[in-house]
């Protein structure tokens, strides 16, 4: 194969920048710039002894796509040879790795011996001097068995020499800030308050590892490992990415991956292979147990396990080692793949099922999103509900856990605090509702089973609200075309009566409607044809709108209303709403793909002239309201001749942004007096559109501005 080419520096104001590509949720693929090389995350940095090189980083680089690796500043500190070739020639040089280098401190060293023999500012000098582009600040490292008092002292220590590393690494080299605190949530949201706001003339750390975790590993104890995560979480900017110290098994990468970690490293694939283990998605397999290959891979093509075993211990460990690397850059691929299509967190309720220690800590996030703890884990959680898009396009697979995903868990809490009983019925006529109607037993599309008796049953009494029963709960009839409820996947029993009498009452009290008299049907094939029929249907397109502009837009239902006056719309040949106008222009489309909506540039005029809250600016607070209005971002205003004639938002060019934007979902951009100009779909949150400086923010969809003729 040809060779990779070298990589493309980075222009020196991007050094050290973090921007975030693709989200789902916490998750999210990003490139961090630094001199030798933009690297994409979630990403592996691959352990490299100097000594002891099982698999050359310059293979690493041209064949296994390597875009960074790390090494040991401390090890290369006390070989008098190394130390020389790497002062005199560059670590990048001594490594033959064309890539970012990222180095380590010597604290795990400190862990494994109990200390070192050099001091924080000359093995932060010495990284520097090597030439690397990430450093580590020597820290002081928690073991879980040290007490609550050593490792305050740990937390304190670390955070008393982040400036002072900070100072010497200077515009050079990127630093790493490692977060400390043993398994205590409380002292990990401190050392990341601490780390994340220490600064030296202006800059901070680059990265911030999560470190003090190799023992929890070591001992299988995940679930303090992604409690310490979330707690760390907390407080760290959300313009740094977060790195895992010392981990390195693909079995762990899609859970702390959906939780929000950016980069992983370890020694892992050599280490396993010199003890004659592979390393899988699924757990480590013994080579001396297996006839064939559970999983495979370029290096193992060709050959058996006994071929394998019958190799010199050198060549075994070369041949193993490369299926391991092979391995864990696949998962990781995987791992890329899911953030893009939106099933992160579908990959991480399967690879939980490798191991009962994984499977316990993963039980444990889920109780976490069902009720979250008071405290920075908790702050975390919702956090990560909050940034998650509700909307997937495709298939949502069925199973039990499904109520525990985090975009079900939001669209779910959207539906329980933005949904209203409409305000007036089909006949123009106002009131409260007579009856509520529950379609059970028919499949989606319900615009095809059910309409018909939705729409007989309508005409019978105008003030009826319709409801549909589907396996992951009751939702209105407007919302019959909203992923997932319409997507689910599974055997058609599910799609029969599935809730009893009280559980029935117990959903309709969450929607105010549990003393409201019921009629629970199955709608048959054919209904009766009703001269009404055109008018409901027209009412029902209009509550459909109104629905979704309240869910997915934060738009009270009233003012949804006043969007939607005259409402006329097209539809396709599959009989679904396509356009929608009002007072005969265009004002949204429905997606047909997920059944969310699309603005226009006039309906998003529209929607900015009945926004009723203050423009967004960072650091001021918001009003708590269910309905603060179509999210905006407001840019400066050397960002407006630009944005305005359609091109995107980019990082750094925004001075606020309203706290209830949701990625994915539609926002409008305004300019510092709140006048329209654009809108689109953001694709980071109004926290990281506070501290990010580079990428995309919104992708535009229209500029509200003419281009010049």
């Amino acid at each position: 194969m040809d060779a990779r080419n070298e990589p493309e520096p980075c222009r020196e104001q991007d050094k050290g920048l973090f921007e975030i590509t693709q989200r789902d949720g916490a998750a999210r693929i990003g490139r961090l710039h630094s001199k030798h090389g933009a690297i994409t995350t979630p990403m592996l940095l691959p352990v490299i002894n100097p000594n002891i090189r099982t698999i050359e980083p310059r293979e690493m680089w041209e064949k296994y796509g390597i875009e960074a690796l790390i090494t040991n500043s401390y090890v290369i500190w006390k070989h008098e040879d190394l130390r020389s070739q790497a002062l005199s020639n560059g670590i990048h040089s001594l490594l033959d790795f064309p890539g970012a280098v990222v180095t380590d401190s010597g604290t795990f060293q400190s862990y494994v011996y109990g200390d070192v023999e050099v001091g924080p500012e000359e093995i932060v000098t010495f990284q520097r001097d090597m030439g690397v582009d990430i450093g580590t600040m020597l820290d002081v490292f928690g073991r879980p068995d040290m007490t609550r008092e050593q490792l305050e002292g740990a937390v304190d220590e670390t955070a008393n020499r982040a400036i002072p590393s900070l100072s010497v690494a200077g515009n050079e080299m990127l630093l790493n800030g490692p977060i400390q605190g043993g398994t205590h949530a409380d002292l990990r949201a401190k050392s990341s308050l601490l780390m994340g706001s220490a600064e030296n003339e202006g800059r901070g750390f680059a990265v911030h590892p999560i470190g003090g975790i190799v023992p929890l590993m070591e001992q299988q104890r995940y679930r303090e490992l992604f409690e310490i995560l979330l707690a760390s979480k907390s407080n760290l900017p959300p313009d740094r990415p977060v790195h895992f110290f010392g981990c390195g098994h693909p079995m762990l990468f899609p859970m702390a991956i959906a939780l929000g970690v950016d980069m992983f490293d370890s020694a892992a694939y050599a280490i396993f292979a010199r003890d004659d283990r592979l390393l899988t998605p699924e757990g480590t397999v013994k080579l001396g147990g297996i006839q064939e290959w559970p999983f495979h891979s370029h290096a193992l093509f060709g050959t058996t396990p006994q071929n394998v075993r019958e190799m010199e211990k050198d060549e075994r460990s070369i041949i193993l080692a490369k299926h391991n690397l092979e391995v864990t850059q696949a998962e990781l691929s995987r791992c890329r793949e899911a953030i893009r299509n939106g099933t992160i967190w579908e990959l991480a309720e399967k690879r939980s099922h490798a191991s009962p220690h994984l499977r316990e800590a993963f039980v444990w996030v889920q109780e976490q999103l069902d009720d979250p703890d008071e405290g920075p884990v908790g702050d975390s959680v919702l956090r990560m509900i909050a940034s998650t898009n509700p909307l997937r396009a495709g298939g949502e697979g069925l199973g039990e856990e499904i109520d525990f995903r985090p975009h079900i868990l939001h669209i779910q809490a959207l539906l329980a605090t933005r949904w209203r009983v409409p305000g007036s019925w089909w006949d123009s006529s106002a009131g409260p509702p007579e009856r509520v109607l529950l379609i059970e037993g028919a499949p989606p599309p319900w615009r095809v089973t059910a309409l018909g008796s939705v729409i007989e049953k309508i005409a019978e009494e105008p003030r009826t609200v319709v409801m549909i029963s589907t396996p992951i709960g009751l939702i209105p009839f407007s919302l019959e075309d909203l992923s997932p409820w319409c997507h689910l996947t599974g055997p058609d029993w599910i799609w029969g009566p599935i809730f009893d009498d009280h559980e029935v009452l117990g959903a309709l009290e969450e929607f105010g409607l549990s003393d409201i008299p019921l009629v629970r049907i199955a709608p048959r094939d054919e209904a009766e044809e009703h001269s009404e029929a055109i008018g409901v249907r027209e009412w029902l397109d209009r509550c459909s709108v109104v629905d979704k502009l309240a869910l997915l837009c934060a738009i009270n239902p009233s003012e949804g209303c006043k969007m939607t006056n005259e409402m006329t719309s097209r539809r396709s040949r599959t009989d679904r709403v396509v356009n929608v106008n009002s007072g005969g222009k265009h004002i949204l489309s429905p997606r047909l793909t997920d059944g969310g909506i699309s603005l226009t540039t006039h309906g998003a005029s529209i929607a900015n002239e009945l926004n009723p809250s203050p423009i967004p600016e960072f650091g001021s607070s918001e009003e708590d309201s269910a309905f603060p209005g179509i999210p905006r971002v407001c840019i400066i205003d050397d960002a407006v001749p630009f944005v305005g004639k359609g091109r995107n938002v980019m990082h750094g060019y925004i001075s606020g942004a309203d706290s209830h934007l949701t990625p994915g979902q539609p926002c409008i951009v305004v300019d510092s007096n709140g006048s329209l100009v654009a809108h689109g779909t953001p694709i980071t949150t109004h926290l990281e559109m506070s501290s990010l400086r580079k990428g995309v923010a919104v992708k535009v969809r229209e500029g509200a501005m003419k281009l010049d003729q």
